[in-house]
Protein backbone atom coordinates (compact mmCIF):
# COMPACT_ATOMS: atom_id res chain seq x y z
CA UNK A 1 0.00 0.00 0.00
CA UNK A 2 1.17 3.54 -0.71
CA UNK A 3 1.73 5.31 2.62
CA UNK A 4 0.36 8.79 3.27
CA UNK A 5 3.83 10.02 4.17
CA UNK A 6 6.33 11.00 1.52
CA UNK A 7 9.98 10.33 2.33
CA UNK A 8 12.56 13.03 1.73
CA UNK A 9 16.33 12.94 1.52
CA UNK A 10 19.00 15.43 0.58
CA UNK A 11 21.60 15.07 -2.16
CA UNK A 12 25.11 15.97 -1.03
CA UNK A 13 27.81 15.71 -3.65
CA UNK A 14 29.90 18.88 -3.80
CA UNK A 15 28.32 20.24 -0.56
CA UNK A 16 27.73 23.63 -2.19
CA UNK A 17 24.45 23.41 -4.06
CA UNK A 18 23.06 23.15 -7.56
CA UNK A 19 23.69 26.74 -8.55
CA UNK A 20 27.09 26.98 -10.28
CA UNK A 21 28.04 29.99 -8.16
CA UNK A 22 26.83 28.71 -4.78
CA UNK A 23 30.41 28.07 -3.70
CA UNK A 24 31.29 31.75 -4.19
CA UNK A 25 28.65 33.06 -1.78
CA UNK A 26 29.74 34.69 1.46
CA UNK A 27 27.63 32.15 3.37
CA UNK A 28 29.62 29.23 1.94
CA UNK A 29 32.94 27.80 3.07
CA UNK A 30 34.76 27.09 -0.22
CA UNK A 31 36.66 24.20 1.40
CA UNK A 32 33.48 22.35 2.39
CA UNK A 33 34.10 19.63 -0.19
CA UNK A 34 37.08 18.42 1.87
CA UNK A 35 35.98 19.66 5.32
CA UNK A 36 34.25 16.87 7.20
CA UNK A 37 33.21 19.18 10.03
CA UNK A 38 31.19 21.28 7.57
CA UNK A 39 29.68 18.13 6.08
CA UNK A 40 28.69 16.86 9.52
CA UNK A 41 27.07 20.24 10.21
CA UNK A 42 24.83 19.88 7.16
CA UNK A 43 24.00 16.27 8.05
CA UNK A 44 22.87 17.37 11.50
CA UNK A 45 20.70 20.12 10.01
CA UNK A 46 19.05 17.54 7.76
CA UNK A 47 18.56 15.14 10.68
CA UNK A 48 17.14 17.83 12.95
CA UNK A 49 14.57 18.44 10.22
CA UNK A 50 13.63 14.76 10.16
CA UNK A 51 14.93 14.07 6.65
CA UNK A 52 15.13 10.37 5.93
CA UNK A 53 18.49 10.04 4.21
CA UNK A 54 21.59 11.64 2.77
CA UNK A 55 22.08 10.58 -0.84
CA UNK A 56 25.68 10.82 -2.02
CA UNK A 57 26.20 10.33 -5.77
CA UNK A 58 29.76 9.67 -6.85
CA UNK A 59 32.10 9.29 -9.79
CA UNK A 60 35.54 7.72 -9.62
CA UNK A 61 37.36 10.34 -11.64
CA UNK A 62 37.92 14.06 -11.36
CA UNK A 63 34.82 15.73 -12.69
CA UNK A 64 34.78 19.51 -12.92
CA UNK A 65 31.70 21.60 -13.56
CA UNK A 66 31.78 24.37 -16.12
CA UNK A 67 32.87 26.78 -13.36
CA UNK A 68 35.73 24.45 -12.47
CA UNK A 69 34.36 23.18 -9.14
CA UNK A 70 34.72 19.57 -8.02
CA UNK A 71 31.29 17.97 -8.36
CA UNK A 72 31.60 14.71 -6.44
CA UNK A 73 32.81 13.47 -3.04
CA UNK A 74 36.39 12.60 -2.22
CA UNK A 75 35.13 9.18 -1.01
CA UNK A 76 31.51 8.63 -0.06
CA UNK A 77 32.15 5.62 2.21
CA UNK A 78 34.77 7.46 4.25
CA UNK A 79 32.71 10.64 4.48
CA UNK A 80 29.50 8.86 5.50
CA UNK A 81 31.39 6.81 8.09
CA UNK A 82 32.39 10.06 9.77
CA UNK A 83 28.86 11.42 9.48
CA UNK A 84 27.43 8.19 10.92
CA UNK A 85 29.34 8.76 14.17
CA UNK A 86 27.71 12.16 14.62
CA UNK A 87 24.10 11.30 13.70
CA UNK A 88 21.52 8.90 15.09
CA UNK A 89 18.56 8.70 12.71
CA UNK A 90 19.23 9.89 9.17
CA UNK A 91 19.94 7.29 6.47
CA UNK A 92 23.25 7.18 4.61
CA UNK A 93 23.32 6.19 0.94
CA UNK A 94 26.74 6.08 -0.75
CA UNK A 95 27.41 5.10 -4.35
CA UNK A 96 29.62 2.15 -5.31
CA UNK A 97 30.17 1.05 -8.89
CA UNK A 98 29.72 -2.60 -9.76
CA UNK A 99 32.23 -2.14 -12.60
CA UNK A 100 35.30 -1.82 -10.37
CA UNK A 101 34.44 -3.07 -6.87
CA UNK A 102 34.57 -6.72 -5.84
CA UNK A 103 31.52 -8.13 -4.04
CA UNK A 104 33.46 -8.98 -0.89
CA UNK A 105 34.78 -5.43 -0.61
CA UNK A 106 31.31 -3.95 -1.13
CA UNK A 107 29.68 -6.36 1.31
CA UNK A 108 32.33 -5.81 3.97
CA UNK A 109 32.43 -2.00 3.74
CA UNK A 110 28.67 -1.53 3.68
CA UNK A 111 28.10 -4.09 6.45
CA UNK A 112 30.60 -2.18 8.59
CA UNK A 113 28.90 1.15 7.86
CA UNK A 114 25.51 -0.42 8.52
CA UNK A 115 26.68 -1.69 11.91
CA UNK A 116 28.35 1.59 12.83
CA UNK A 117 25.16 3.48 12.01
CA UNK A 118 22.85 0.88 13.59
CA UNK A 119 21.03 0.00 10.37
CA UNK A 120 20.87 3.28 8.46
CA UNK A 121 22.68 2.43 5.22
CA UNK A 122 21.72 2.12 1.58
CA UNK A 123 23.78 1.44 -1.53
CA UNK A 124 23.29 3.15 -4.85
CA UNK A 125 24.14 0.36 -7.27
CA UNK A 126 25.54 1.70 -10.54
CA UNK A 127 27.53 0.29 -13.43
CA UNK A 128 30.02 2.89 -14.62
CA UNK A 129 29.98 4.15 -18.19
CA UNK A 130 32.52 6.99 -18.34
CA UNK A 131 35.81 6.29 -20.20
CA UNK A 132 37.66 8.40 -17.61
CA UNK A 133 36.45 6.13 -14.82
CA UNK A 134 37.57 2.96 -16.60
CA UNK A 135 40.91 4.58 -17.43
CA UNK A 136 41.54 5.10 -13.71
CA UNK A 137 41.29 1.32 -13.27
CA UNK A 138 43.37 0.54 -16.34
CA UNK A 139 40.35 -0.72 -18.27
CA UNK A 140 38.42 0.10 -21.42
CA UNK A 141 34.65 0.59 -21.41
CA UNK A 142 32.89 -2.78 -21.78
CA UNK A 143 29.83 -3.36 -23.89
CA UNK A 144 26.41 -3.07 -22.27
CA UNK A 145 25.91 -6.83 -22.03
CA UNK A 146 29.15 -7.43 -20.11
CA UNK A 147 28.49 -4.42 -17.88
CA UNK A 148 25.08 -5.63 -16.78
CA UNK A 149 26.07 -9.28 -16.50
CA UNK A 150 28.76 -8.20 -14.08
CA UNK A 151 26.22 -6.07 -12.20
CA UNK A 152 23.97 -9.12 -11.74
CA UNK A 153 26.86 -11.13 -10.36
CA UNK A 154 28.12 -8.39 -8.06
CA UNK A 155 24.68 -7.74 -6.55
CA UNK A 156 23.81 -11.42 -6.06
CA UNK A 157 27.17 -12.30 -4.51
CA UNK A 158 27.17 -9.19 -2.31
CA UNK A 159 23.71 -10.05 -0.99
CA UNK A 160 24.69 -13.70 -0.55
CA UNK A 161 27.66 -12.56 1.53
CA UNK A 162 25.37 -10.43 3.66
CA UNK A 163 23.22 -13.52 4.20
CA UNK A 164 26.18 -15.76 5.01
CA UNK A 165 25.98 -14.69 8.65
CA UNK A 166 22.49 -15.42 9.97
CA UNK A 167 20.82 -13.82 12.98
CA UNK A 168 20.58 -17.27 14.52
CA UNK A 169 24.35 -17.23 15.06
CA UNK A 170 23.52 -15.24 18.17
CA UNK A 171 25.77 -13.08 20.29
CA UNK A 172 28.73 -13.83 22.57
CA UNK A 173 27.54 -15.32 25.85
CA UNK A 174 30.03 -14.86 28.69
CA UNK A 175 28.10 -17.18 31.02
CA UNK A 176 27.97 -20.19 28.70
CA UNK A 177 31.31 -19.51 27.09
CA UNK A 178 29.75 -19.81 23.62
CA UNK A 179 30.86 -16.91 21.44
CA UNK A 180 28.74 -17.71 18.37
CA UNK A 181 26.84 -20.61 16.83
CA UNK A 182 29.09 -21.35 13.87
CA UNK A 183 26.41 -23.42 12.13
CA UNK A 184 24.79 -20.16 11.04
CA UNK A 185 27.96 -18.64 9.61
CA UNK A 186 28.78 -20.47 6.39
CA UNK A 187 30.72 -19.93 3.14
CA UNK A 188 28.74 -19.13 0.00
CA UNK A 189 31.26 -20.52 -2.56
CA UNK A 190 29.90 -18.60 -5.55
CA UNK A 191 31.86 -18.02 -8.74
CA UNK A 192 30.47 -16.22 -11.76
CA UNK A 193 31.97 -15.24 -15.07
CA UNK A 194 33.25 -11.90 -13.75
CA UNK A 195 33.41 -12.09 -9.95
CA UNK A 196 33.22 -14.58 -7.12
CA UNK A 197 33.59 -15.02 -3.37
CA UNK A 198 33.94 -17.83 -0.89
CA UNK A 199 32.74 -16.07 2.27
CA UNK A 200 31.43 -15.98 4.87
CA UNK A 201 31.42 -12.30 5.81
CA UNK A 202 33.28 -11.20 8.94
CA UNK A 203 30.47 -9.40 10.78
CA UNK A 204 26.85 -10.04 11.81
CA UNK A 205 23.73 -8.47 10.27
CA UNK A 206 22.68 -4.98 11.27
CA UNK A 207 19.34 -4.06 12.80
CA UNK A 208 17.83 -3.80 9.29
CA UNK A 209 19.48 -6.98 8.03
CA UNK A 210 21.30 -5.43 5.11
CA UNK A 211 21.46 -2.07 3.31
CA UNK A 212 18.67 -1.05 0.98
CA UNK A 213 19.55 -1.07 -2.73
CA UNK A 214 18.95 2.09 -4.75
CA UNK A 215 19.31 1.88 -8.52
CA UNK A 216 19.06 4.57 -11.20
CA UNK A 217 16.08 4.71 -13.53
CA UNK A 218 18.12 3.46 -16.45
CA UNK A 219 16.50 2.39 -19.69
CA UNK A 220 16.83 -0.82 -21.67
CA UNK A 221 19.33 -3.14 -19.95
CA UNK A 222 18.92 -1.41 -16.59
CA UNK A 223 15.20 -2.07 -16.14
CA UNK A 224 15.29 -5.81 -15.49
CA UNK A 225 18.00 -5.79 -12.78
CA UNK A 226 16.32 -2.82 -11.09
CA UNK A 227 13.07 -4.78 -10.95
CA UNK A 228 14.90 -7.74 -9.46
CA UNK A 229 17.04 -6.10 -6.81
CA UNK A 230 16.15 -2.46 -6.13
CA UNK A 231 14.36 -1.33 -3.00
CA UNK A 232 14.23 2.14 -4.53
CA UNK A 233 14.63 3.64 -8.00
CA UNK A 234 16.05 7.12 -8.42
CA UNK A 235 15.12 9.05 -11.54
CA UNK A 236 15.24 12.49 -13.14
CA UNK A 237 11.80 12.92 -14.75
CA UNK A 238 10.89 16.45 -15.82
CA UNK A 239 7.11 16.26 -15.46
CA UNK A 240 4.50 14.50 -13.36
CA UNK A 241 3.35 12.54 -16.41
CA UNK A 242 6.86 11.35 -17.21
CA UNK A 243 7.43 10.41 -13.57
CA UNK A 244 4.19 8.42 -13.37
CA UNK A 245 5.22 6.47 -16.49
CA UNK A 246 8.70 5.79 -15.14
CA UNK A 247 7.38 4.69 -11.77
CA UNK A 248 4.98 2.25 -13.40
CA UNK A 249 7.73 0.82 -15.62
CA UNK A 250 9.79 -0.18 -12.58
CA UNK A 251 6.82 -1.31 -10.53
CA UNK A 252 5.94 -3.62 -13.43
CA UNK A 253 9.55 -4.81 -13.60
CA UNK A 254 9.37 -5.71 -9.91
CA UNK A 255 6.20 -7.72 -10.53
CA UNK A 256 7.83 -9.47 -13.49
CA UNK A 257 10.63 -10.51 -11.13
CA UNK A 258 8.13 -12.09 -8.73
CA UNK A 259 7.95 -9.22 -6.27
CA UNK A 260 5.14 -6.95 -5.07
CA UNK A 261 5.11 -3.61 -6.89
CA UNK A 262 4.83 -1.72 -3.59
CA UNK A 263 8.20 -3.10 -2.53
CA UNK A 264 9.97 -0.71 -4.87
CA UNK A 265 9.95 3.03 -4.08
CA UNK A 266 10.37 5.70 -6.72
CA UNK A 267 12.63 8.64 -5.85
CA UNK A 268 12.89 11.85 -7.89
CA UNK A 269 15.29 14.78 -7.74
CA UNK A 270 13.91 18.19 -6.84
CA UNK A 271 15.78 21.53 -6.88
CA UNK A 272 14.60 24.44 -4.76
CA UNK A 273 15.34 27.95 -3.57
CA UNK A 274 13.33 29.72 -0.86
CA UNK A 275 12.23 33.20 0.16
CA UNK A 276 9.54 34.65 2.39
CA UNK A 277 7.88 35.91 -0.78
CA UNK A 278 8.16 34.89 -4.41
CA UNK A 279 9.99 38.14 -5.18
CA UNK A 280 12.44 37.60 -2.34
CA UNK A 281 13.17 34.09 -3.60
CA UNK A 282 13.88 35.40 -7.11
CA UNK A 283 16.12 38.18 -5.81
CA UNK A 284 18.07 35.69 -3.72
CA UNK A 285 18.72 33.58 -6.81
CA UNK A 286 19.60 36.63 -8.88
CA UNK A 287 22.21 37.62 -6.30
CA UNK A 288 24.04 34.36 -7.01
CA UNK A 289 24.56 35.21 -10.67
CA UNK A 290 27.95 36.57 -11.72
CA UNK A 291 28.36 38.99 -14.64
CA UNK A 292 31.08 36.93 -16.27
CA UNK A 293 28.66 33.99 -16.62
CA UNK A 294 25.86 36.07 -18.11
CA UNK A 295 26.68 35.58 -21.82
CA UNK A 296 26.63 31.80 -21.49
CA UNK A 297 23.52 31.82 -19.33
CA UNK A 298 21.71 34.03 -21.86
CA UNK A 299 22.72 31.73 -24.73
CA UNK A 300 21.23 28.83 -22.83
CA UNK A 301 18.02 30.75 -22.14
CA UNK A 302 17.80 31.83 -25.79
CA UNK A 303 17.83 28.17 -26.76
CA UNK A 304 14.84 27.57 -24.47
CA UNK A 305 12.91 30.58 -25.77
CA UNK A 306 13.81 30.32 -29.45
CA UNK A 307 14.69 34.04 -29.69
CA UNK A 308 17.96 35.97 -29.34
CA UNK A 309 18.48 37.92 -26.12
CA UNK A 310 20.55 41.04 -25.58
CA UNK A 311 22.76 41.66 -22.55
CA UNK A 312 21.60 45.26 -22.58
CA UNK A 313 18.00 44.29 -21.80
CA UNK A 314 18.40 41.43 -19.33
CA UNK A 315 16.33 43.20 -16.67
CA UNK A 316 13.44 44.17 -18.93
CA UNK A 317 10.47 42.07 -20.09
CA UNK A 318 10.74 40.70 -23.61
CA UNK A 319 9.54 42.98 -26.37
CA UNK A 320 6.31 42.36 -28.26
CA UNK A 321 8.34 41.23 -31.28
CA UNK A 322 10.26 38.74 -29.14
CA UNK A 323 7.07 37.43 -27.56
CA UNK A 324 5.51 36.83 -30.98
CA UNK A 325 8.63 34.96 -32.07
CA UNK A 326 8.85 32.63 -29.05
CA UNK A 327 9.32 29.03 -30.14
CA UNK A 328 9.36 26.01 -27.89
CA UNK A 329 12.42 23.77 -28.00
CA UNK A 330 11.00 20.24 -28.33
CA UNK A 331 14.19 18.68 -26.95
CA UNK A 332 14.25 20.59 -23.65
CA UNK A 333 11.30 20.25 -21.30
CA UNK A 334 12.03 23.47 -19.42
CA UNK A 335 11.45 25.38 -22.63
CA UNK A 336 7.73 25.32 -21.80
CA UNK A 337 8.32 26.88 -18.39
CA UNK A 338 10.67 29.52 -19.79
CA UNK A 339 8.16 30.56 -22.47
CA UNK A 340 5.34 30.73 -19.92
CA UNK A 341 7.40 32.99 -17.66
CA UNK A 342 8.34 35.23 -20.60
CA UNK A 343 4.67 35.63 -21.50
CA UNK A 344 3.91 36.49 -17.88
CA UNK A 345 6.22 39.50 -18.21
CA UNK A 346 9.35 38.32 -16.41
CA UNK A 347 12.73 39.62 -17.53
CA UNK A 348 15.49 37.24 -18.71
CA UNK A 349 17.23 37.54 -15.33
CA UNK A 350 14.00 36.69 -13.52
CA UNK A 351 13.32 33.76 -15.84
CA UNK A 352 16.79 32.38 -15.10
CA UNK A 353 16.16 32.99 -11.38
CA UNK A 354 13.14 30.66 -11.59
CA UNK A 355 15.60 27.79 -12.12
CA UNK A 356 14.88 27.09 -15.78
CA UNK A 357 18.57 26.34 -16.34
CA UNK A 358 18.69 23.76 -13.53
CA UNK A 359 19.15 20.14 -14.55
CA UNK A 360 16.16 18.93 -12.55
CA UNK A 361 12.62 20.23 -12.00
CA UNK A 362 11.96 22.36 -8.99
CA UNK A 363 10.59 25.52 -7.45
CA UNK A 364 11.99 28.91 -6.54
CA UNK A 365 9.44 30.50 -4.25
CA UNK A 366 7.91 30.34 -0.79
CA UNK A 367 7.71 27.36 1.55
CA UNK A 368 4.07 26.92 0.54
CA UNK A 369 5.06 26.90 -3.15
CA UNK A 370 7.58 24.14 -2.53
CA UNK A 371 5.15 22.14 -0.40
CA UNK A 372 2.45 22.49 -3.08
CA UNK A 373 4.83 21.08 -5.69
CA UNK A 374 5.85 18.09 -3.58
CA UNK A 375 2.25 17.37 -2.60
CA UNK A 376 1.06 17.49 -6.21
CA UNK A 377 3.70 15.01 -7.37
CA UNK A 378 3.18 12.71 -4.39
CA UNK A 379 -0.61 12.60 -4.59
CA UNK A 380 -0.47 12.08 -8.36
CA UNK A 381 1.52 8.87 -7.81
CA UNK A 382 4.58 10.38 -9.48
CA UNK A 383 6.96 9.80 -6.58
CA UNK A 384 7.23 8.04 -3.24
CA UNK A 385 10.31 9.97 -2.20
CA UNK A 386 12.07 13.23 -3.08
CA UNK A 387 15.80 13.81 -3.19
CA UNK A 388 16.05 17.52 -2.60
CA UNK A 389 18.88 19.53 -4.15
CA UNK A 390 19.43 22.91 -2.52
CA UNK A 391 20.40 25.70 -4.88
CA UNK A 392 22.79 26.87 -2.15
CA UNK A 393 23.26 24.36 0.64
CA UNK A 394 24.63 26.83 3.19
CA UNK A 395 21.26 28.49 3.73
CA UNK A 396 18.63 26.63 1.69
CA UNK A 397 18.88 23.35 3.62
CA UNK A 398 18.12 24.96 6.98
CA UNK A 399 15.35 27.01 5.35
CA UNK A 400 13.82 23.83 3.96
CA UNK A 401 13.75 21.98 7.28
CA UNK A 402 12.56 25.07 9.19
CA UNK A 403 9.96 26.27 6.69
CA UNK A 404 8.87 23.53 4.28
CA UNK A 405 8.87 20.50 6.58
CA UNK A 406 6.40 22.11 9.05
CA UNK A 407 4.01 22.86 6.18
CA UNK A 408 4.18 19.24 4.99
CA UNK A 409 3.61 18.04 8.55
CA UNK A 410 0.57 20.28 8.95
CA UNK A 411 -0.83 18.73 5.77
CA UNK A 412 -0.24 15.20 7.09
CA UNK A 413 2.36 14.44 4.43
CA UNK A 414 5.31 14.09 6.79
CA UNK A 415 5.49 12.40 10.20
CA UNK A 416 6.32 14.44 13.29
CA UNK A 417 9.24 12.15 14.11
CA UNK A 418 11.21 9.32 12.55
CA UNK A 419 9.01 6.28 11.95
CA UNK A 420 11.67 3.83 13.14
CA UNK A 421 15.32 3.33 13.97
CA UNK A 422 16.55 1.98 10.64
CA UNK A 423 16.53 3.25 7.08
CA UNK A 424 14.26 0.38 6.06
CA UNK A 425 11.72 1.33 8.70
CA UNK A 426 11.77 4.99 7.73
CA UNK A 427 11.45 4.10 4.02
CA UNK A 428 8.61 1.64 4.77
CA UNK A 429 10.66 -1.32 3.54
CA UNK A 430 10.72 -4.83 5.01
CA UNK A 431 13.69 -6.43 6.73
CA UNK A 432 15.88 -8.39 4.31
CA UNK A 433 18.94 -10.58 4.72
CA UNK A 434 20.53 -12.28 1.74
CA UNK A 435 19.28 -12.66 -1.83
CA UNK A 436 15.52 -12.50 -2.26
CA UNK A 437 14.67 -16.14 -3.15
CA UNK A 438 11.67 -15.09 -5.25
CA UNK A 439 13.70 -13.41 -7.97
CA UNK A 440 16.02 -16.17 -9.12
CA UNK A 441 15.14 -18.92 -11.54
CA UNK A 442 17.46 -21.89 -11.67
CA UNK A 443 19.09 -20.47 -14.80
CA UNK A 444 19.69 -17.10 -13.10
CA UNK A 445 21.55 -18.43 -10.11
CA UNK A 446 25.31 -18.15 -9.78
CA UNK A 447 26.80 -21.51 -8.90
Amino acid sequence: MKTKHMTIGVAMSDFYGSHPNAWRSEETNPLTYINIDEQIKYAKIAENGGLDYIFMPDRVFLHLGFTGIVNFPIDSIVQLSAIAAHTKHIGLIPTLSTSFNEPYTIARQLRALDLISKGRVGWQVVPSFEPDAFANYGQSVPNSRDKYERLHEVVQITQALWGSWKKEAGEPNQETGVFLNNEYIQPINLQGKYVGARGPLQAPPSLQGQPILVMPAASNSGIQPAGMYADAIIGMPNTIEESVRLREIFRSAAQDAGRNADEIKFMTFFTFGLGKTHREALDRRRAMENPEDLPERLRHLSMLLGVPLSESAVDEPLTSNQLRALQQNPHVNKSTQAIRLAKEGYSPLDIIAHGVLDNTPGVVGTAEDVADYLQEWFEAGAADSFVIIADRLSDALSDFVNQVIPVLQERGLRPENYMGNTLRENMNLDYQLGVDPRILNESDQIK
